[in-house]
C-alpha cells in the first residue's frame, strides 16, 4: 500500500529536480523556493525512507534508490496527466487530442505532409504540436505530456525508458548565405575565420558536429553562437557571413530556393537516425494508430527510408 504521506507535489518536486539536476532550477520552473522545495525533498526520503539524491558543488545526482524511484514516478505523473486529459474531454465533450513533440528538423521538413495526410485519416483529431530541442521534448514525453516525439536519436543517458522507431536518416550541413566569401574557396579549416551559429549542449547533433570537426583537425570555434532556433538561424544567416552548421531537415527549403547554400563539405560522418520516439509503458491509442499510419505514407511517398 503506497504510504498516504504521500502527496502529488512530492513526486512532481523530485522529478523536476531529476529532470534539471539543480535545485534552484527546479524551484524556478516550479515557482517555488529553493528552501521549501529542499524541505520537499527531505521529506519524500523520510517517507521513503532512503536518500534519492546527493547534493554536491554541481548540483544534484541520483543515487541508485533514486533512480530507481525516478522511473516509477515518471510513469505515475504520465499516468495522472492522461487522466487529468481524459477527465477534461468528457467533461467538456471535446474531440480527442493528439500531442506531438517534433524536433526543429522534422517540423520544417516532413512534418506538414505528415499533418495534412492525417488531418484526411483522423478529421475529428485536433493535434497539438510542440517543438524545441531534443531534451525538452523527450522530458515532456516521459512526463506523459506528449504522446510521441519526432526527431533524432538522443545519446543512451537521454534515451532511457523511451522506445525508439526509425523511420529515416538525416546528416547535418554547413549553410551560409548566397555568395559567401567560403564559397569561392571552401575549406573546412576556414570555419574559424566566421562566426559560426553551433548546437548546443545537449543538442542531438552536437557530438556529430563536434565528431565532424575534430576529424577534419578544425580548433575551438571561439566565435560562435549557441542556438538551435530556427527562426533565428535563418534570418541571421541570410543578413551576415555566419556559417550556420544545423540539420538538412531544417533547411530544407531555404537550401532548394536558393536563400541559403550547402558548403560543400563530406558530412556522411554526421549522418545520423530520426524514428518516432514513445513511452514504452503507454497504451497506444487508436489516433496514435492512425498517426504512425499517415508517418509510414509519408515516408514512402518521399522515399526517405533507410
Amino acid at each position: 500500500m503506497i504510504d498516504r504521506r504521500v502527496k502529488y507535489r512530492h513526486i512532481q518536486c523530485f522529478v523536476e529536480i531529476a529532470q534539471e539536476e539543480s535545485l534552484k532550477t527546479a524551484a524556478d520552473k516550479l515557482h517555488l523556493t529553493q528552501p521549501a522545495i529542499s524541505k520537499t525533498l527531505k521529506e519524500l526520503e523520510e517517507i521513503v525512507g532512503a536518500q534519492l539524491m546527493v547534493r554536491n558543488r554541481a548540483g544534484v545526482s541520483l543515487t541508485k534508490q533514486g533512480k530507481v524511484f525516478l522511473h516509477f514516478a515518471r510513469i505515475s505523473l504520465a499516468s495522472l496527466q492522461q487522466g487529468f486529459d481524459g477527465v477534461e474531454q468528457e467533461g467538456t465533450h471535446a474531440r480527442t487530442t493528439l500531442k506531438v513533440g517534433a524536433l526543429p528538423s522534422v517540423s520544417a521538413s516532413i512534418m506538414p505532409a505528415i499533418i495534412k495526410e492525417y488531418s484526411e485519416l483522423a478529421p475529428d483529431v485536433i493535434v497539438r504540436i510542440m517543438d524545441g530541442p531534443h531534451g525538452y521534448l523527450i522530458e515532456r514525453l516521459k512526463l506523459g505530456e506528449l504522446d510521441l516525439v519526432i526527431g533524432r536519436l538522443g545519446r543512451p543517458a537521454s534515451m532511457e525508458g523511451v522506445a525508439f522507431t526509425q523511420l529515416y536518416s538525416e546528416h547535418v550541413e554547413f549553410v551560409v548565405r548566397a555568395n559567401h566569401p567560403l564559397l569561392e574557396r571552401p575549406d573546412v579549416k576556414r570555419l574559424v575565420d566566421w562566426p559560426v551559429l553551433y548546437p548546443p549542449e545537449g543538442a542531438a547533433i552536437r557530438p556529430l558536429v563536434e565528431r565532424f570537426l575534430i576529424a577534419n583537425g578544425v580548433g575551438e570555434i571561439r566565435d560562435r553562437i549557441e542556438t538551435v532556433s530556427g527562426a533565428f538561424g535563418r534570418i541571421y544567416t541570410r543578413n551576415t557571413d555566419a556559417v550556420w552548421i544545423i540539420s538538412s531537415g531544417v533547411v530544407q527549403n531555404e537550401t532548394s530556393d536558393g536563400h541559403l547554400v550547402r558548403l560543400p563539405f563530406d558530412t556522411t560522418i554526421t549522418r545520423g537516425p530520426i524514428g518516432l520516439m514513445t513511452r514504452p509503458d503507454a497504451v497506444q491509442k487508436p489516433e496514435e494508430q492512425i498517426f504512425r499510419l499517415a508517418v509510414q505514407t509519408i515516408i514512402d511517398a518521399l522515399n526517405l527510408r533507410s
